[in-house]
């Protein structure tokens, strides 16, 4: 399905300013224990084999926009549950048009994750291809889990106009990708690969012994070189089926008959060690061997503790030091993996449940990456926060998932059941890691906001959003739909409601609103979508224009919690503001040497907030403010006639403040013109 181009000239003239703006993403390496330095790495780029990536400016936070590459350009509205390819529909490389590409830039996107593209297991017969029919006793849903990898060196069939072409199709679509100024991540699933996997790449690149599990030794439950583990002396049997579920939805297929044959049978890729694994493991899938033995011993040199301090190019220098045959197989087939897609000009890779495999192979396998491409990103799924710095600094991971302490506690302050007073607390924990937490509110595994499960409204987030946004140098993910207010309420078949469906063919009504048949012009939009669209359009690319939000940051939450100072009590009395600062409201600021921010956001859905903020003389005195007063413009309001004023006596800051529900401001001096 190819979607309707547009002319640049038919673009309004901001979206066009957008689009044309620099693009931005970078590293940065430096830790300090209460404010952050805003030290940049120079930029390098390396240019994979046989490929030239597009050059982009590196500058400012990256903001990653994950699209669930199936179901972005999808235009059937008709979502029946279970339904057909045919039915339902399915979003195509080619919807990706320029416009499209444009569209997702105007966002501030830096890095554009297509989440889906190496070739997993699907209920379509593609046979014609040399693809083998996938059985759907281990395949969840229709479409099939993008988490259930059956050939790394191709991709899902499902995307491409010509099946057959369907590798070429990728590659066009990465080059169409740079050329609008943003770069390519793709999942890498290295814990686990489909029940069935099967690489079909006939190229000469890839010799027989880098296929998952041809050469293992199938008699023995663990060998150092085998890719899986095995129950010895059984045949893997299906799960028994809960709560009226069947494959399909009761659809009749000659391959669901609750049997799958493999013998023996393999670990599932939870870890679960039974021949008949229950139907909450992750039974479509079996658990990659890493040279972790059974009892939980390693079988393949242990990282020396002080190379936490040391560079990629030093761990990279340590494993070419070691001998071949200490390496296990399943290290070098996923180190060939993302050779192959760095060659194919991918930029960087999103790893999935990366705590599940050692850290040790992460050093192996990023050290490697960043020999090919100093600037590739690397981001990894890792929900344990003690194991956060052993992930980045000797995983030589670049960024990690703030989720267990940063969007939870975001969620449970939207829910009435946590104060604002946690979030600093969070950031506390993380400031001298904070640059590599990458902040987000959605993605393909959580709720969507509008949903009562969430925040009952896409309005109720948005001070989580800016906060989330702003509070760190850190990236910030955005998840498609997540901008105009997609609930994710269809009952698609597997996947179920409060989610949008990664699992079936399926519609994305509020999207497919915006998208408006490939104009992306929201033709088909609701005002309220248009006009949140427009706010995460100003919001996400301050990212790039607001230079403090590449600086230090600066916590006002105690302090103002706290009764207010001498100096700054007779301020607020004569202005008539009470120290009105609670529970539902949050304060911070980030500084450098161009521009201070004061980020302020009220998260009561009914209560305005006003009251006198104080800057501390501390935080006066690193950001070298020495005037009595400064005006302060709103970013996210730019327009408003009426600016802010920030008084400063004997050296403490006071700034008035009032907040409708739900409203947020990101209060700026800039210094230098």
């Amino acid at each position: 399905m190819q979607l309707k181009p547009t002319k640049l000239s038919s673009l309004p003239l901001w979206t066009l300013a957008l689009i044309l703006g620099g693009c931005s993403g970078q590293n940065s390496n430096g830790t300090q224990t209460t404010v952050v330095s805003s030290d940049k790495e120079p930029t390098v780029k390396a240019e994979p084999t046989n490929k030239v990536n597009q050059a982009i400016p590196l500058q400012g936070k990256p903001v990653v926009y994950q699209v669930f590459t199936r179901l972005y350009g999808n235009t059937n509205t008709t979502n029946k549950p279970w339904g057909t390819i045919d039915e339902n529909g399915v979003g195509k490389f080619s919807d990706f048009t320029d416009v499209a590409l444009q569209d997702i830039k105007s966002l501030g996107t830096t890095h554009l994750w297509y989440t889906g593209i190496p070739h997993h297991a699907v209920i379509n017969d593609y046979t014609e291809f040399g693809i083998s029919n996938d059985d759907p006793d281990v395949v969840k849903g229709r479409a099939g889990s993008p988490y259930a990898v059956k050939d790394y060196y191709n991709v899902n069939p499902d995307l491409a106009d010509n099946p057959k072409q369907r590798l070429a199709e990728f590659e066009a679509l990465i080059s169409r990708t740079h050329n609008n100024g943003m770069k390519v991540i793709i999942d890498i699933v290295p814990n686990h690969v489909a029940r069935r996997y099967e690489s079909l790449d006939q190229n000469t690149a890839l010799p027989e012994n880098r296929h998952f599990g041809k050469l293992d030794n199938t008699q023995v439950e663990y060998a150092k070189n085998n890719n899986f583990y095995y129950v010895v002396g059984e045949e893997f049997n299906v799960p028994e089926p809960i709560n009226g579920y069947s494959p399909l939805g009761g659809e009749l297929h000659p391959l669901a008959d609750g049997k799958f044959n493999e013998v023996p049978a393999k670990w599932t890729g939870n870890g679960s060690r039974l021949a008949k694994p229950d139907a909450n493991d992750w039974y479509e899938t079996v658990k990659v061997n890493y040279g972790v033995k059974p009892d939980g011993s390693y079988d393949f040199p242990v990282l020396p503790e002080d190379y936490a301090n040391k560079t990629a190019s030093e761990h990279h220098q340590f494993w070419q030091s070691q001998q071949p045959e200490s390496i296990p197989d399943s290290w070098v087939k996923f180190k060939d993996i993302t050779e192959f897609w760095l060659a194919k000009g991918v930029d960087g890779f999103r790893y999935d449940m990366a705590e599940m495999v050692p850290v040790e192979f992460w050093s192996y396998l990023n050290s490697n990456i960043k020999q090919l491409n100093p600037n590739a990103f690397l981001l990894a799924e890792v929900y344990n926060p003690s194991l956060y710095r052993d992930y980045i600094h000797s995983g030589k991971m670049d960024y990690l998932y703030d989720k267990v302490d940063l969007y939870d506690t975001l969620k449970d302050i939207i829910h009435g059941k946590e104060s604002t007073a946690q979030i600093a607390a969070d950031q506390a924990k993380v400031m001298d890691i904070e640059q590599h937490m990458l902040h987000f509110l959605e993605n393909h595994d959580e709720q969507r906001i509008h949903t009562t499960d969430f925040a009952g409204s896409p309005e109720a987030a948005l001070p989580a959003m800016v906060v989330s946004t702003t509070i760190s140098r850190s990236p910030t993910l955005l998840y498609f739909g997540q901008d105009v207010g997609e609930q994710g309420a269809e009952n698609a078949g597997f996947g179920q409601p409060t989610r949008t469906s990664i699992f079936d063919y399926v519609g994305v009504p509020a999207h497919q609103r915006w998208m408006n048949n490939g104009l992306f012009d929201g033709g088909q939009s609701t005002d309220a979508e248009k006009s949140l669209r427009k706010y995460y359009q100003i919001l996400l690319n301050l990212s790039h224009t607001a230079p403090a939000l590449s600086g230090n940051y600066f916590e006002l939450d105690s302090a103002n919690r706290s009764k207010l100072s001498e100096h700054a009590q007779p301020i607020a009395q004569e202005l008539n503001y009470q120290a009105g600062y609670n529970d539902k409201v949050f304060a911070f600021s980030r500084y450098n040497d161009t521009q201070v921010l004061v980020v302020v956001s009220n998260f009561s859905k009914s209560a305005e907030s006003s009251f006198a903020l104080t800057l501390p003389t501390e935080l006066i005195n690193l950001a070298k403010l020495d005037k009595a007063q400064y005006p302060l413009t709103d970013l996210l309001n730019p327009s408003l006639s009426q600016p802010e004023q920030l008084q400063i006596i004997d050296g403490i800051g006071t700034l008035q403040i009032k907040l409708n529900p739900l409203e947020s401001k990101v209060l700026a001096i800039n210094l230098k013109q």
